[in-house]
Formats: C-alpha cells, structure tokens, sequence
C-alpha cells in the first residue's frame, strides 16, 4: 500500500497553493499528496506541467479529492445543471490526465455538502446519477483515472450512506473505472463494522482515506487500527491509503468541515508536522504487520 496525505490539514481554503506540499510530504514520510480539484478549475497549463513536475522530480504520487458544488451535481433534476456538471468533470479529467493522477475521490455522483433545507428525491437522485456517473467514468477510463465513489455520512449526504448502498451503486453504474471509496470517519457513523465494510467492498474498493473518530490524525483516536489493516490485506488491498485530518477551525475548510474548534491544541506548524509523520509511521506497522520497522504505538 502507499500512503498519503490531503493537503488541507495545512490550510483553511480549499483553493491554496499545493504545490508546496509536495516536497513536505516526502520529508515527512509520505508517498502521497491528494490535492483538490478546486485549485484546477482555472489552472493554467503552464501550472499543471510545473506540478506535474515537482511531483515526479520528488518521487511523490498525487491523487485528488473534491466535493462538488450544487451546479456540478450529476444526480440534479435540472438539465441544465447537469450539462454544466458533465463539462467540468471532463475538463478535471483531461488535467488529472496532464497531471498523471490516476485517482480521483468524493461525493462525485452529487453535491456536497447538502442543503437539507431543500426536499430529498433520493430514487430519483440515484437513478440520474447512476445514468450520468455511467457517462463521467467512461471519460475518466479513458484519461487512466479510478472515479471513486465516497461513502459519505447521513449529514453531509444522502445518496451513499454505507459500502453496500455504493456497491449497488457502482454494480448499476458498471464501468471498471467506477469504484468504492470508503472513509474510517464516514463508516464510524455509519456502518455497523468498518470491517464488514471493507471485506463487502473487496476488489471494487478503489480508494481509502483514514481518519480518527474526531478527524485527527490516525493514532489520536480510538478506532481499531490493527483490525482495519487486518481487513485491508484481507481483500488484497494495494492502493492508496490517504488520511484526510482536519484539526484547525476558520476559513472555507473549517466551515465545510465543520471543525468548530482547535483540534490541534494549538499546535505550530512544526508540530502538525511531527504530528503527520508519526501517524504515518504508525499506520504502515498497523497496516502492513510486524514486519514493518516501526515499533512504538502512538497514542498521545
């Protein structure tokens, strides 16, 4: 398995230079850094190329993330939208193309985060987005890249609750490029095991962010990490392991987030940093077993 990252547990907005988390990631031990697509909706190409660049002068694998805004939901009753919704992903795709990212993860069948305030048409929703999602992930196997459905919570989305709704899902949507993407935080409220979870996903599990229960970096938690790992290897799970913690409040992520609160104890950079590379220590001896050289628990 490799390991990785998402950038904004440096940052407060979404739309943040990355390009500088590249070298920080590898230093600290990481494989890998998920970018948003956010930041490549008007990107140049001169851009692309020279983050395409950095990450390959430094060994480091990108993959990218994103919650779509309202006028880029693939399950919307409006024509309109969903017209718009098709275009952009097909842009995203061909610049994660020019960017090698093979891997792209998030409530990309809808919208996110979802105004409950407005009627849930959930049957119909679905069978749009699995009309339209068909349409995207055949774009996105011709551009190399793994479309991974996320498994999302009930209050930050309602179409994909749990890895069976999202196996159905994907098995209706059938194109190889459609996949599973769980999160330890997201099943932690809603499945009955993360580890039944895992083991129902199997081969079609595409990608996998990690989390604690509070979304602080794995070992600063209470989830079952060991057991986790044991399932992961169980299905023969290679990919891509990302944690995804966010643990500063303020700005466009701290509100998406909602992170209302200094989950970092006001930490220095310096300090989340360390954080970081501990925690990915941690995880590769869980996930990979004794024979991983790290020895130590981390549980502060």
């Amino acid at each position: 398995m490799k390991y990785g990252i998402y950038f904004a547990y440096w940052e407060k907005e979404w739309a943040a230079e990355q390009i500088r988390y590249i070298s920080k990631v590898k230093k600290l031990g990481f494989d890998i850094l998920e970018i948003s697509c956010a930041m490549l909706k008007d990107i140049s190409d001169e851009k692309l190329k020279e983050l395409r660049h950095e990450a390959e002068a430094e060994g480091v694998i990108l993959t990218a993330g994103y919650g779509p805004n309202a006028s880029e939901n693939l399950a919307s009753a409006d024509p309109e939208v969903v017209k718009h919704a098709i275009a952009f992903y097909t842009d995203i795709l061909k610049k994660l193309e020019i960017l090698n990212i093979h891997t792209l993860g998030g409530g990309i069948y809808s919208y996110w985060p979802v105004d409950y305030s407005k009627p849930i048409d959930k049957a119909g929703d679905w069978a749009r987005s699995v009309e339209h999602v068909r349409e995207v992930g055949k774009i996105a196997g011709e551009c190399g890249v793994d479309y991974c459905l996320e498994v999302l919570n009930r209050f930050e989305g309602y179409l994909l609750n749990t890895c069976a709704e999202c196996k159905q899902f994907v098995e209706e949507v059938d194109v190889d490029a459609v996949k599973i993407m769980l999160d330890t935080f997201h099943m932690n409220i809603e499945e009955d095991s993360m580890i039944e979870a895992i083991l129902l996903a199997g081969d079609k599990l595409g990608h996998f962010h990690v989390g604690e229960n509070n979304r602080r970096v794995p070992g600063k938690g209470g989830f079952p990490w060991y057991e986790i790992g044991m399932a992961l290897r169980a299905i023969g799970y290679q990919k891509n392991v990302v944690m995804e913690p966010f643990v500063m409040s303020g700005g466009g992520v701290g509100s998406d987030i909602k992170v209302w609160r200094d989950l970092s104890n006001g930490a220095t950079v310096e300090q989340l940093d360390a954080d970081a590379k501990r925690s990915v220590e941690y995880l590769r001896y869980v996930f990979e077993g004794p024979n991983s050289d790290y020895r130590s628990v981390l549980r502060k």
